[in-house]
């Protein structure tokens, strides 16, 4: 059992930085896959980037390479998504995901553990 709280959200400007950052209870966290959906008013659920339980390999949505980042740390249990040069289009509710398997998975049906959400609103 994984429990996943997000948070960094907030406003920021286009061409601004942010850093989310998702906090896991569990003693099994360093065994999970972790990934990070997006979700805009109107639109499905998508994804965005997801990294492999050891750090060695990670994975981004287009939208996502080049301009965001994630990384974890298993001492600490987190899982973080920087995000530079930030677009109107990336505002959405950012969602922290887990799953045991592969880190390979962009449906968002494969991930058995969800965070509540964390606001990101970029302006123009």
């Amino acid at each position: 059992q994984v429990q996943l709280v997000e948070s960094g959200g907030g406003l920021v400007q286009a061409g601004g930085s942010l850093r989310l950052s998702c906090a896991a209870s569990g003693r099994t966290f360093s065994s999970y896959a972790m990934a990070w959906f997006r979700q805009s008013p109107g639109k499905a659920r998508e994804f965005v980037a997801s990294i492999s339980w050891s750090s060695g390999s990670t994975y981004y949505a287009d939208s996502a390479k080049g301009r965001f980042t994630i990384s974890r740390d298993n001492a600490k249990n987190t899982v973080d998504l920087q995000m530079n040069s930030l677009k109107p289009e990336d505002t959405a509710v950012y969602y922290c995901a887990a799953r045991s398997g592969s880190y390979y998975q962009t449906g968002g049906g494969s991930y058995n553990y969800w965070g509540q959400g964390t606001r990101v609103t970029v302006s123009s």
